[in-house]
């Protein structure tokens, strides 16, 4: 990865168009191609980059400052750093990265939620764990005291996201003859409340579980495996 941090003015020219003016921020160049411009805040998010698949072209303007042509391969968008002043200029091989290791919860609440069902409702039971479709896996298929398909998709914090991913199941999940009428519960640590209002409007059934109330009653002694 390049980290070049310099006085320099932005210019985005391509389905929009886009100014930075002049000031000093961090120019972020990865192996990948991206190239991203930061400033000293705004959290996470670069204030202007192009993605992959692109070219960075180095170069000399007319008036003699250095200025990188970046220029996506599939669309004509550009994007032009002019740089006043460079500060630092350094090259660091960061390696193969491991990948985002989660804390794990949101899959251990759906082994939890598995084995105690009646989290979600009173004779609950559970069918099988990622109940396949074909636009990927429910997480947990169940049975309520009615003997009805249940759908459950389980997040750890629940936004409207969740709620679309669920209807779109559902939506497949109720062709099927053999399973429906199929009804959804959407479990959460906490679910925002435009995500509860979509899916009551929906007739999904909003759940907000505890995941250290549902550990506390796990017991892994009483297990095979």
């Amino acid at each position: 990865m390049r980290l070049v941090i310099a006085r320099c003015q932005v210019d985005y020219a391509g389905r929009l168009t886009a100014h930075l003016p002049l000031a000093t921020r961090v120019i972020m160049v990865k192996t990948d191609g991206s190239v991203l411009i930061h400033s000293d805040g705004g959290s996470y998010k670069p204030l202007n980059w192009m993605s992959p698949p692109c070219t960075l072209r180095e170069g000399i303007a007319d008036d003699g400052v250095p200025e990188w042509t970046v220029s996506a391969t599939k669309t004509d968008d550009t994007l032009r750093i002019r740089l006043e002043e460079v500060l630092q200029d350094s090259s660091h091989d960061l390696g193969v990265d491991p990948g985002l290791q989660k804390d794990g919860v949101e899959k251990h609440l759906q082994e939890l939620l598995a084995e105690h069902t009646t989290a979600l409702g009173s004779g609950m039971s559970l069918v099988r764990r990622e109940f396949m479709t074909a636009i990927g896996p429910v997480d947990l298929l169940c049975k309520d005291a009615g003997n009805s398909s249940v759908a459950v998709e389980i997040k750890r914090r629940g936004d409207i996201d969740g709620v679309e991913q669920l209807s779109r199941y559902l939506e497949l999940m109720n062709r099927d003859p053999g399973l429906r009428p199929v009804r959804g519960i959407f479990a959460a640590q906490e679910i925002k409340p435009q995500a509860r209002v979509l899916a009551e409007d929906r007739g999904i059934t909003c759940v907000v579980v505890n995941y250290d109330e549902l550990r506390g009653i796990d017991d892994p002694s009483l297990r095979l495996f």
